[in-house]
């Protein structure tokens, strides 16, 4: 193949490949990066009006990009270890020049002057912005709605939500309009839509990937007020893939207090043997938790698969978190511009929806504040002392699969109602503690909606829950049912 006769069948198998098989072909001259470009922005164009998944197109600006990278390819030029391939950024994350709205008509005309310091590392590397993704409102949500854009849709069966709040990057990834795109994730964000489309999507550790949001209104109440809780990462189709992204994406700026170095080496996955010699925990419901007998049979058979590595402690030995979801919000609601917010919904005549609205809408005491942070504590305190004896904690990554678009949550769990939140019940732990975090695909329901395993490991181990990871995918093969998705959606 060459880059001056590739045609459109040729250009989007380019695109159906992972992000690895995009970037080799781009650095090998298979295709150009202008033919990759234009497949995205046409599978985008195909299917974003059913799905939903960008808020904001660039088309100008990535084809723009393209041409410029097979300038410098042909001038034999270093374009960079993701260089010509087409990424998503969650429209929670800063982008010179590119309207960055979180979700909120508070924001709808902003344009950030400044790029968030992961954009700028993407551009550095030679991938390509092709647009934003749909979020809900400041990313408070589950879920894939907001007051400014049409909800974001399952692929598998848009009649049902794809989890959130990195809603549209998951819908994006899925449908192969992008191999990579970035979520935010502040107690399950990037997780739960993995889990909810069958992609692969990890939470770094705490300071891995610096968060700092290009945005110069001191009013932003997002990512940079987050700052204990949020963590920005990859959704991909595998494992492999988010390491490459990592690659990238992490090490230390000043721009955050609280980004650490990064070792070469973090990102080369061991070898399988390493892996097995490790000491798995696992447990379906921690002890607390209403599971939908679907997601056990699919957990139950990830647990056989996997039995000559795993234990079960006793429920005691588990971290506690049946409790933590009213202190988290609490944790959250500290973390925010509450009065900031207030007072410009009130000034705009605009109503803060769902969780963000009640968050605001409360008024917190510093006692709550106080026994919030002490309760943080004590689980932090509990965690380590768990990963002292084990290397990894396995559980479903949701408690249920994909439900009806127009909620936030399932109404009832294996007969049983629920609040609205606790089909998120696993989620927050590594929030709080700041744990790297991720969810691997390991089945689907009888109506071929998907369920995710997610991997817990030991502080700073991203490396460890990656290669767990990418061994759950060559006992599962996620892939081959994920390459489903485009026959669905021509």
């Amino acid at each position: 193949m060459t880059t001056q006769n590739t045609t459109h069948e040729q250009a989007d198998a380019t695109l159906n490949a992972d992000l690895i098989a995009q970037v080799r072909a781009i650095a090998q001259r298979e295709i150009s990066a202008l033919s990759l470009i234009q497949a995205s922005l046409r599978r985008i164009a195909h299917l974003n009006d059913r799905l939903h998944a960008f808020c904001t197109v660039d088309e100008a600006g990535a084809l723009a990009q393209a041409a410029e990278i097979d300038r410098r390819l042909a001038a034999g030029e270093d374009i960079g270890p993701l260089a010509g391939v087409p990424v998503a950024i969650k429209d929670l994350i800063c982008t010179r020049g590119l309207r960055t709205t979180f979700g909120s008509r508070l924001y709808a005309d902003f344009v950030p002057e400044e790029d968030d310091v992961v954009v700028e590392r993407l551009r550095a590397a030679g991938a390509i912005i092709v647009g934003k993704t749909n979020t809900s409102e400041f990313g408070y949500g589950a879920v894939g709605h907001n007051p400014l854009f049409p909800t974001t849709r399952n692929p598998w069966n848009t009649a049902l939500t794809p989890g959130g709040s990195s809603a549209g990057s998951a819908a994006a990834v899925l449908t192969r309009m992008v191999p990579l795109a970035l979520g935010s994730d502040g107690g399950g964000s990037v997780r739960i839509p993995a889990s909810l489309t069958g992609l692969f999507g990890i939470k770094p550790s705490w300071g891995r990937v610096p968060v700092y949001p290009g945005c110069r209104d001191e009013r932003y109440p997002g990512v940079s007020s987050w700052e204990s809780l949020e963590h920005i990462g990859p959704m991909t189709r595998n494992a492999a893939d988010a390491a490459l992204a990592l690659s990238v994406l992490t090490g230390p700026t000043s721009r955050d207090r609280y980004s650490i170095p990064v070792d070469s080496g973090d990102w080369q996955l061991p070898a399988r043997a390493e892996i097995e010699r490790k000491r798995v925990a696992f447990s379906v419901d921690m002890g607390f938790a209403v599971v939908d007998p679907e997601v056990r049979k699919a957990f139950a058979g990830a647990i056989r698969q996997l039995n000559g590595i795993l234990e079960q402690p006793p429920m005691d030995e588990h971290p506690d978190i049946g409790h933590t979801q009213a202190m988290f919000e609490t944790l959250v609601a500290m973390d925010t511009d509450r009065a900031g917010l207030k007072a410009m919904s009130e000034s705009q005549e605009l109503e803060l929806q769902g969780w963000l609205g009640s968050l605001v809408a409360r008024e917190w005491t510093g006692d709550e504040f106080t026994a919030a942070i002490m309760e943080r504590k004590r689980i932090v305190n509990q965690t380590w002392r768990f990963f002292e004896r084990y290397d990894f904690l396995l559980t479903p990554t949701t408690a249920a699969p994909a439900f009806p678009i127009d909620q936030d949550g399932p109404a009832s769990i294996d007969g049983q109602p629920v609040p609205a939140t606790a089909w998120i019940a696993f989620s927050a732990l590594a929030n709080l503690t700041g744990l790297p975090s991720a969810s691997v695909p390991i089945g689907k329901t009888r109506d071929g909606w998907p369920i995710g395993l997610q991997i817990t490991g030991c502080h700073l181990d991203d490396r460890g829950v990656l290669a767990l990871a990418s061994l759950i995918e060559s006992l599962f093969e996620p892939h081959a049912w994920s390459d489903e998705i485009i026959k669905i959606q021509r």
